[in-house]
């Protein structure tokens, strides 16, 4: 059985990370990660088959901080903001300062003068440590439903 306050903590280390990126504060996104990580998205049908094809497939903090400089300083793009909606986490297992986890997630694309979209729909797979600085993800898998992403994914997920 999972006690309330490891729930707790993971359930808040899920809104941290959505708020900080609706509220766009990027530099804060790698953060909520370990040094030697692994960042991916994926389409299921990829992720299902075992097959290694992703859209995004980061395997360190720096390369996360490379994207987030990428994606503000070096790309052009309408401008557009993203809002998260995540269900609460469901705990796989839990081994000494480790959890797995998942949840269902869906992020909404909203560009000015346009109305609101589905952007991406699916789910995060995550393997997250205890640490002294609190809770970090050593790997987030996002697995996306869709088969097409509409125009490119820029933002994290």
């Amino acid at each position: 059985m999972i006690d309330f306050q490891t729930f707790y903590a993971l359930q808040q280390l899920y809104a941290e990370y959505v708020a900080v990126l609706d509220n766009r504060e990027w530099d804060k996104w790698p953060e909520f990660f370990i040094d030697e990580c692994e960042y991916r998205v994926q389409a299921r049908e990829n992720h299902e088959r075992g097959l290694p094809l992703a859209l995004i497939d980061f395997e360190s903090k720096g390369m996360l901080k490379d994207r987030i400089y990428g994606a503000t300083d070096t790309m052009y793009h309408d401008p557009y903001y993203q809002r998260h909606v995540v269900g609460a986490p469901r705990i796989l297992s839990v081994e000494g300062d480790r959890i797995r986890s998942e949840a269902n997630y869906a992020v909404f694309r909203t560009q000015p003068s346009q109305l609101t979209t589905v952007f991406n729909v699916g789910r995060y797979l995550d393997e997250v440590v205890r640490t002294p600085d609190g809770l970090k993800f050593a790997s987030r898998v996002c697995v996306y439903d869709s088969e097409l992403i509409p125009n490119s994914l820029i933002y994290p997920i």
